[in-house]
């Protein structure tokens, strides 16, 4: 929805688990010397700046990257993601956050390239601006990005890292991802794709991983991290879920490592836990 502005959720439990895995994916692809190309459909801003405005508001990062700032005991998955933040504060106090755009632009090699969509004006202006200053390689665009998303498949290089993580807000969302993704396949099969949702007391949210998991009969992977008992009655946000279709051989172990890991350092209550599901050609 125009109103969602991503900036009131920087850095917390949910980007920690999208982003831990997005930099897995990214680190993947980046093996083969062939490019590949990384597009992001709901790119929102590059960088949030967790000491005012949104992100400051309601401090959720401290329920998520600042939890981790400070620990010495890092699995390597999370200290490769946390080295990519750490990147963009490099006194070593917690200022930045990046968002996916960052993230992506920070890994991905010189043949590879960025391709960004955002429907929210004020987030358009600081993408483009973001995409001015990284060159090349990067293409933002304004506009719907689950309809962007197949003007681009497939890529040139027929190799690509697809993320899809709108905000739900619109329940009409969870049945356009559903679209999308089956559109997408059949355009580009071989594709890498990463679908973020929310986990809320909402049924479409409920529902959403058994209909992932008919898009494609095998060759997937669900994980989920829950950080406390949902909120009696509300719809607020108790933890969320990563679903990769065609992911890497390596992640089920990569994540077996560290889910737990995630479950006791950003757990909130007793009911803080993880969930690993998978089906493998």
């Amino acid at each position: 929805m125009l109103s969602y502005r991503h900036a009131f959720h920087a850095g917390n439990h949910a980007d920690v688990l999208k982003h831990v895995v997005f930099v897995f994916l990214l680190r993947y692809l980046a093996q083969k010397e062939k490019p590949f190309w990384c597009i992001d459909t709901h790119a929102g801003a590059a960088l949030y700046d967790l000491s005012k405005g949104y992100a400051a508001k309601n401090a959720e990062y401290q329920t998520g990257i600042s939890r981790l700032w400070t620990r010495p005991d890092l699995p390597p998955l999370v200290a490769d993601y946390m080295r990519q933040v750490r990147a963009l504060n490099p006194d070593g106090a917690l200022h930045f956050y990046p968002g996916s755009p960052q993230l992506a632009l920070q890994v991905l090699r010189k043949q590879d390239r960025l391709r960004l969509f955002e429907l929210h004006s004020t987030e358009t202006e600081l993408l483009q601006e973001f995409s001015r200053e990284a060159g090349h390689r990067v293409a933002a665009q304004a506009g719907d990005g689950f309809i962007g998303l197949q003007s681009l498949l497939p890529p040139p290089p027929r190799r690509a890292l697809v993320l899809i993580d709108p905000s739900y807000e619109d329940k009409e969302d969870y049945k356009r991802v559903l679209e999308a993704l089956r559109e997408g396949l059949e355009r580009f099969r071989t594709g890498v794709y990463a679908v973020w949702y929310p986990q809320v007391q909402r049924r479409e949210s409920q529902q959403f991983p058994e209909q992932l998991k008919r898009v494609q009969a095998e060759d997937w992977l669900h994980v989920s991290l829950t950080v406390k008992a949902p909120v009696a009655g509300g719809l607020g946000l108790h933890g969320s879920g990563m679903f990769i279709l065609n992911p890497p051989w390596t992640l089920p172990g990569a994540l077996r490592e560290v889910m737990p890991y995630l479950v006791k350092v950003l757990g909130q209550d007793g009911r803080a836990g993880f969930g690993l599901e998978f089906e493998l050609a």
